[in-house]
């Protein structure tokens, strides 16, 4: 069973919960991550598997997750890649955390409730890498211009996951996906 790291409102691990305990419509303050990758095609978006229980069919960023309680941030990281999108673990180049105190709370039409205090990468895709995303969690993915996307998000926000929109309205995440400052 999966588990979740709870969080007290400065960041400090304070327990931890089953993951399918946790996303209701009072979830508590947990650990998460977010990770933006860039290929040789653009960036990697993906749109959220039908079965999902937050926000299913919706586009967010290339995939995120939970680490496990005693799991470094970086391993979760390539241990959702696999899950996600089948990639093996030396699938990046290069591997950034570029918005490490971003936090935010959102529900979901259904009313369950995401509150994490999620740290913001950016990876860069080896260029032999080969997707091979995982239907119970992607329905799709697609590659696009950042600066497109960025434009799209700014024009229609309700069209994306609300974390997609909250990170790309911090500058240091655009610059990091436009290569105006690549880590």
């Amino acid at each position: 069973m999966e588990q979740v790291v709870l969080l007290d409102a400065a960041g400090n691990p304070i327990g931890t919960a089953p993951k399918r305990d946790v996303h209701t419509t009072d979830t508590p303050l947990h650990l998460a991550f977010s990770c933006w990758v860039l290929g040789p095609e653009g960036l990697l978006l993906t749109r959220r598997a039908l079965s999902k229980l937050t926000w299913p069919g919706v586009w967010t960023n290339s995939f995120c997750g939970h680490p496990a309680p005693g799991e470094a941030v970086e391993g979760a990281i390539l241990r959702r890649a696999h899950t996600e999108l089948g990639l093996g673990h030396d699938c990046f180049s290069t591997l950034d955390c570029i918005l490490p105190e971003f936090q935010y709370r959102a529900a979901d039409s259904s009313g369950v409730v995401e509150n994490e205090i999620c740290p913001v990468y950016v990876a860069r895709l080896h260029p032999d890498a080969q997707l091979a995303p995982n239907p119970a969690e992607v329905d799709s993915v697609a590659w696009v211009a950042p600066e497109k996307l960025i434009a799209a998000a700014d024009a229609t926000p309700f069209a994306f996951s609300p974390w997609l929109v909250a990170e790309l309205a911090d500058q240091r995440l655009r610059d990091a996906i436009t290569g105006n400052r690549m880590p």
